[in-house]
């Protein structure tokens, strides 16, 4: 990943630390149960949060199995996950500050699960992090992605929207260009899940810190998307507010060698 581009990942996360975690962790239990729909957990595993970002997966992890590591390139964003460690006094867990788009720190087969979650989007080299994602999981062990997925027709105007409110957003994928990146990596998707996170416009530019030249571009390009459906996103007005939802997949793949 280039310098400029891991420098807008740092400056965005570093804002975004507190008021993301504080909005996202209002759905965190609904998140996690689907994700656990799909994704087998057990006191055994020894698990990856790869871009842990507040940790907030990575706290959810921690509670059901063995030893949770989370890594990401934010410092602000660990900060934030060790004070949610704190409250939840878990002892099993540690944070790494690292650049996973380089490569994963650890060594081959560490981990019986690899995750990241919301994390792909930001990536300029995403097979490269699923292949280091791969590596240091164990054979037999499950790689899993959790991602917007836009419709096919709709997935370039998603990301000219979202780069507009999040300048380190680099590309979503859609579902088939997913099963393609797993298919690059070697790694079987076994299973998949899907899911809708529900939010108001005006409360996630809060939380998010797009150019202030943009805002109003994003608030018109959200009410263009109430009538034409541009981005795949359900954007309604509810009275006067705009009120979407982002598609999210949940990828399982399995280690084979």
């Amino acid at each position: 990943m280039s310098f400029d581009h891991n420098k807008l990942i740092i400056d965005q996360f570093t804002k975004q630390a507190i008021p993301f975690t504080k909005k996202a962790a209002r759905y965190i239990e609904e998140t996690f149960e689907k994700i656990l729909s799909v994704v087998n957990v057990d006191d055994t595993d020894v698990i990856l949060d790869v871009a842990c970002g507040s940790g907030l997966i990575s706290i959810e992890f921690a509670k059901i199995s063995s030893q949770v590591t989370g890594i990401d390139i934010t410092p602000a964003m660990i900060q934030q996950a060790k004070l949610l460690q704190q409250k939840n006094m878990l002892d099993n867990m540690k944070w790494d500050i690292h650049d996973i788009s380089d490569n994963l720190p650890y060594p081959t087969g560490s981990f019986s699960i690899v995750a990241s979650r919301f994390s792909f989007h930001h990536l300029l080299n995403p097979l490269s992090v699923l292949n280091e994602m791969n590596r240091v999981c164990a054979v037999g062990g499950q790689i899993v992605i959790i991602d917007p997925t836009p419709p096919p027709n709709k997935v370039d105007m998603f990301n000219h929207v979202e780069k507009l409110r999040d300048p380190s957003h680099a590309k979503a994928l859609t579902v088939s260009e997913f099963e393609d990146l797993f298919k690059k990596a070697g790694i079987p998707v076994k299973r998949k899940g899907f899911y809708r996170m529900n939010f108001e416009l005006e409360e996630h530019l809060l939380a998010s810190f797009p150019n202030p030249d943009d805002v109003n571009k994003i608030r018109q390009l959200f009410i263009e998307d109430t009538k034409k459906n541009l981005f795949g996103l359900e954007s309604h007005f509810d009275g006067d507010k705009i009120y979407f939802s982002y598609p999210n997949s949940i990828f399982v793949g399995q280690k084979e060698q």
